[in-house]
This record gives C-alpha cells, sequence and structure tokens, in this order.
C-alpha cells in the first residue's frame, strides 16, 4: 500500500507518519509539502494507491488541484484532508472527483480508516452538522481561552512548524521565555508535544490553515 500525503504542515505529517509506522507497517508513506512536490513525486511514484490532499495548500487552490489530479489520473482516489468541512466546501469537493472527505480534528487512526473505506468502494464523508465543523474564527480570535496574547503569537508560530530558535527570532524572545511559553501552552491543551497540540486544537475546531496564514 502507497499513499501521497499532500500537507503543507509537518507536523500534520509527522502524526500520521508515526501512527503508520506503528499500526501499518507495510503501508509506504510519500509526503509532498506543496502541489509542485506532488507532482515530481508522482513521476517518480505513479502508481500510489490512494491521495490524502489538503485543500489549503499555498499558491494554488485546493479544488483546482483537485480537479488537475482528477484529470490526468482518473483512477487515482483522492481523499480530501481539511479543516474546512462546511457543507458547500464538502459538496464543491466531491464535485470535483474527491472520493471522499475527512475533517482535520480527526485523528490519525480515523484518517487511515477513511482511505481504507474509500479502497473498498466506499466514500467516507465528515459531517457537516458536527459543531467542529463550523468555520473557525479568524486567528486570534478564534483561539480557545486560556491563552495570553503572547502565548497566543508563540502557539501561531509553533502550529508553522518553527523551532524554538526560529520562534526567538521572529518574537525577539530569549530561548528560555519561549520555552516558557511552549510549556504553558501545552499545559493549557493538555497535551505532551507539539504534534499533538495541533491535532487538539483541530479537535477543537480550530482552523490550523488560518493560524499559519496569518
Amino acid at each position: 500500500m502507497k499513499l501521497l500525503v499532500v500537507d503543507d504542515h509537518p507536523l500534520i505529517l509527522e502524526a500520521l507518519a508515526n501512527y503508520l509506522a506503528v499500526a501499518e507497517p507495510r503501508w509506504t508513506l510519500l509526503t509532498a509539502l506543496s502541489r509542485d512536490a506532488a507532482l515530481r513525486l508522482l513521476a517518480l511514484h505513479p502508481d500510489p494507491d490512494a491521495v490524502l490532499l489538503d485543500l489549503a495548500l499555498p499558491g494554488t487552490r485546493g479544488l483546482a488541484f483537485l480537479a488537475e489530479l482528477r484529470r490526468d489520473r482518473p483512477r487515482l482516489p483522492i481523499v480530501v484532508l481539511s479543516a474546512t468541512h462546511d457543507r458547500a466546501t464538502i459538496d464543491g469537493a466531491l464535485s470535483a472527483g474527491a472520493r471522499g472527505y475527512v475533517a482535520k480534528h480527526a485523528d490519525a487512526a480515523e484518517v487511515v480508516a477513511a482511505i481504507k473505506t474509500v479502497l473498498r468502494g466506499g466514500r467516507p464523508i465528515a459531517s457537516a452538522s458536527d459543531p467542529r465543523s463550523r468555520p473557525a474564527a479568524d486567528w486570534p480570535d478564534g483561539l480557545a481561552a486560556g491563552f495570553t496574547q503572547r502565548q497566543s503569537d508563540v502557539l501561531r508560530l509553533l502550529v508553522q512548524g518553527l523551532p524554538n530558535k526560529r520562534i526567538c527570532r521572529d518574537l525577539a524572545l530569549s530561548e528560555g521565555t519561549v520555552k516558557v511559553h511552549v510549556s504553558a501552552i501545552l499545559k493549557t491543551l493538555n497535551v505532551h508535544t507539539r504534534t499533538q497540540a495541533v491535532v487538539e486544537l483541530a479537535r477543537r475546531g480550530l482552523d490550523v490553515d488560518s493560524m499559519r496564514a496569518h
């Protein structure tokens, strides 16, 4: 089983890779952070069993790239992974050729289960009636209560996958101060790692893509 994941968020890719290494060790995971990288991988590996595609890729409209993939590879099953899952977006993705639609608040096991469902001929669809499916408010106003403004600034960069030294430079903070903020963020979210923090934010219905865009 060969799965191509196209998502520009490194922590999402890390979470999925960690899960597959344990739960599905026979799967081969290919990852691309952009449209161009995905096309290069498809040229080298023209036979993936499925594609997991983020709609919010930089430099391209997700639905346009989805339609492009369907046009050039009509037999390739594509499952959309998105933090936006209102009914209009879901219907648009399905009309563009997606075989399934998974919300980013789903955990890695649910994502893999959705891919397996698609490979069996099913069509897993995120529920637009789920209260977590409502479009998230703009960052940082949509952030759950419990963070200071500076913690919100650190979290925005943490979500981008930046290391502490880069966060220090961008926010003009000492490394010790950043470590204190990161520890406080993880404690507030009741998680232990950055990857878990991203998953928890998505679980709460916060649009991780919007966080990265600011």
